[in-house]
C-alpha cells in the first residue's frame, strides 16, 4: 500500500553521498532490492509518480500545452522509469535492512500479499478521475450500509504514515518545485522560502481534508474484491513494527524521488517556459 517524507532526506542524501562503484557483492545486494521492489510492488509506485508530472505547470499557474510540443518528451524524460527505480535502488542498498527486506518479502510473497500487489498495481495506473467517481460511490454505498470496512481502510491509512505524512510531503515537493523553478527563471516569485513554505501552510487543512477523501475513495475501490477477513489480516500486518519502519523508509524514498524529479523538471522547463509571475 503506497502513497504518492522530508523527515528522512537530510539521512537520504547523507545515503547517497556514501555510495562507491559496486563491486561483485554489492552487484548481488543490488540484485536482491530489485527482487524485493518487484515483491512488493514498489517499483510499480516508483513508475506511477510519472503521473503526477502533468501537475507541474498547475503549480505554476499554467497547463502542459503552454509550454509547447516538446512536454512530453521532456517529462518523458525527466520521469524515466530506469532513472527513478535507479535512483531507488541506490537509496535502499544503503537503508533497507535484512530485517525490514524479510518481513516485507515474507508476507507480500504470501498469497494475500500478491492478490494485494496485484490490485495496487492497477490502481496506480487507474485514472484519478475514475477512481474518484467509482471510489466514492462504493464509500457511500459502505457509509449506507454500516459496513466496517472504511474503518480498516483507515486503520490501513495510518498505518503506513497517514494522510498527515502525505500532505507534508506534498508541501515539501511543491515548495521545491517552486524554489527550483525559480532558479531556473521559470517563474518570477514575489515571496522568499518562508513565505512561500507559510502559504503552502495555510492551505493544509483543505490538502488534509481533500487527501483523506480521496485516499478512502482509492482504497474502497482498490480492495473492493477483497473480503473483510483479508483486509483485516492487511491491517494487522501493516500495523506491526518492523513493516511501520519499512513503510517510513518506502514513503520517504518515494517522496524525495518525486521531490528530486521535478527539481529536474523545473530546470529543464527553463528551455521551454512561458514566464510566469506568483
Amino acid at each position: 500500500m503506497f502513497r504518492p517524507l522530508s523527515c528522512l532526506v537530510a539521512f537520504l542524501g547523507l545515503a547517497l553521498m556514501t555510495i562507491t562503484a559496486p563491486s561483485p557483492s554489492a552487484a548481488a545486494e543490488r540484485a536482491r532490492i530489485e527482487a524485493f521492489l518487484n515483491v512488493t510492488g514498489f517499483d510499480v509506485a516508483l513508475d506511477s509518480i510519472a503521473l503526477s508530472a502533468k501537475s507541474a505547470p498547475r503549480m505554476l499557474g499554467l497547463e502542459a500545452e503552454d509550454f509547447g510540443i516538446e512536454w512530453t518528451r521532456m517529462a518523458d524524460d525527466v520521469f524515466a522509469p530506469g532513472v527513478m527505480r535507479g535512483l531507488a535502488l541506490d537509496i535502499l542498498e544503503q537503508t533497507l535492512d535484512d530485517d525490514m527486506l524479510h518481513v516485507a518479502v515474507d508476507f507480500y510473497s504470501s498469497d494475500l500479499g500478491q492478490k494485494l500487489v496485484q490490485a495496487e498495481n492497477t490502481a496506480h495506473v487507474t485514472d484519478d478521475d475514475i477512481k474518484a467517481d467509482q471510489g466514492e460511490q462504493i464509500v457511500a454505498d459502505l457509509v449506507r450500509t454500516g459496513s466496517p470496512r472504511l474503518e480498516l481502510f483507515k486503520r490501513m491509512s495510518q498505518a503506513i504514515g497517514g494522510a498527515e505524512t502525505a500532505v507534508r510531503a506534498m508541501q515539501e515537493i511543491q515548495l521545491r518545485f517552486l524554489m527550483s523553478a525559480s532558479a531556473a527563471g521559470v517563474v518570477n516569485l514575489k515571496v522568499d522560502a518562508d513565505e512561500l513554505r507559510g502559504r503552502l501552510k495555510s492551505q493544509e487543512g483543505a490538502m488534509l481534508r481533500s487527501v483523506q477523501k480521496s485516499g478512502l475513495a482509492a482504497s474502497a475501490l482498490t480492495y473492493r474484491d477483497f473480503t473483510d477477513e483479508e483486509l483485516t489480516a492487511y491491517a494487522d500486518a501493516l500495523e506491526g513494527p518492523e513493516m511501520r519502519k519499512v513503510y517510513e523508509l518506502l514513503n520517504a524514498v518515494q517522496y524525495e524521488i518525486t521531490a528530486n524529479r521535478f527539481e529536474a523538471l523545473a530546470a529543464r522547463m527553463a528551455n521551454l517556459q512561458p514566464q510566469q509571475d506568483l
